[in-house]
């Protein structure tokens, strides 16, 4: 993982786009990471990457509430057009130790709570130290790959499955000892 320096980093404008490979067992997955950004103004686009998405980072800012407040409607966006979605709870900026988090642990364990079995994860990380992202990353790359080997589990078992119709009814006229299997 690569440390960002302050001159390095820049806005995102509307979307930002990357790709990261992860080992999860013996799989090699790549994951495709769009940064919307909680942009507003670029929702009508996002509505359309969020429709095949197989997990969705709600990312908060740990010294900005407001940033946490928000995520009730984001969620709301990715159960609507990524039902399907796995969903993680982020709060960034875990390095600001000398300042009062204006997030509690307590906060975003009781969202998590009120959103039932939505939430799959929550993480701490800074982005300015890169503490705890690669591990998150890792983490999450697991749980979609475990999610994914239950769902082709179950296509296999539907795939080699058999189905039993009615039995067919037999001919009156015909000898009843004849077998109808």
């Amino acid at each position: 993982m690569t440390t960002v320096t302050e001159t390095d980093r820049k806005s995102t404008l509307g979307l930002d786009h990357i790709d990261r490979d992860y080992t999860v067992g013996d799989k090699q997955i790549k994951l495709q990471l769009w940064d919307t950004g909680g942009m507003e103004r670029v929702a009508s686009v996002t509505s359309s990457y969020y429709k095949f998405a197989e997990g969705a980072i709600l990312v908060f800012a740990m010294d900005n509430a407001a940033s946490f407040h928000s995520l009730s409607q984001h969620l709301l966006d990715i159960v609507t057009y990524a039902e399907n979605a796995k969903i993680f709870i982020c709060g960034n900026k875990s390095d600001l130790a000398e300042r009062e988090p204006q997030v509690s642990d307590a906060e975003v364990e009781a969202f998590c709570e009120q959103c039932h079995s939505l939430i799959s994860a929550t993480y701490k990380t800074s982005c300015k130290t890169s503490n705890g992202v690669e591990e998150m990353f890792s983490d999450i790359s697991r749980i979609l790959v475990e999610a994914n080997r239950s769902k082709m589990e179950l296509q296999a078992l539907e795939q080699h499955s058999f189905k039993i119709d009615s039995a067919i009814e037999a001919d009156p006229s015909e000898e009843s000892s004849q077998c109808i299997c």
